[in-house]
């Protein structure tokens, strides 16, 4: 990863600065999930209708749990019908550490509007980057298509705080997935 002329220590500061901020000022979080206790007793489940508010678009829904530090997230999202299938709605609901809500946030403000295969390989890139345990990725232009999202590089060298970062991409993939499976 470039390092922007700065030093390591400056670089984790930058990338706790950003994460912090989003965590703070989180996008595409809505309140549209139950509450957990209802939810995990089965009554929210069996009263809940998930409803596409545009007129075109399949929705898919997903919660994740994170049972090691209790983050949670219901990520909702809406395809479109016509093809490529295009995201046309990505929101979410949930709580926890500033890494998984700042994750949450920096994923809505990278996929939203996108197609799902340009969503689904950005979810496949970002798992790489955990994946790298603080290397980061080999490829500059991997990174740039990351944007934001790059600042959890940092992330990856902890491997109890990696579910966390990607509590909402596997949400994300699971609702997409409902979604498509939807349409059928």
């Amino acid at each position: 990863m470039s390092d922007f002329g700065m030093s390591g220590d400056e670089l984790e500061q930058m990338y706790q600065e950003v994460i912090l901020e989003a965590s703070k000022h989180p996008h595409g979080r809505e309140s549209f999930a139950p509450n957990a206790a209802e939810e995990s007793s089965g009554e929210a489940a069996a009263n809940t209708t998930v409803r596409a508010a545009h007129e075109y678009c399949t929705p898919g829904e997903s919660h994740q749990f994170n049972p090691t530090c209790g983050d949670e997230a219901t990520v909702h999202v809406e395809v479109s019908d016509d093809e490529p299938h295009t995201i046309k709605r990505l929101v979410w609901d949930g709580h926890g550490c500033s890494i998984s809500q700042a994750s949450l946030s920096v994923m809505v403000d990278l996929v939203d509007g996108k197609t799902v295969d340009e969503a689904m390989h950005l979810e496949q890139v970002f798992h790489q980057l955990m994946e790298s345990r603080g290397a980061g990725l080999q490829s500059e232009s991997l990174e740039d298509e990351l944007g934001d999202a790059v600042v959890f590089q940092g992330v990856s060298k902890y491997p109890m705080r990696i579910k966390c970062a990607l509590l909402g991409w596997e949400g994300l993939k699971d609702s997409v997935a409902k979604a498509l499976a939807a349409k059928n």
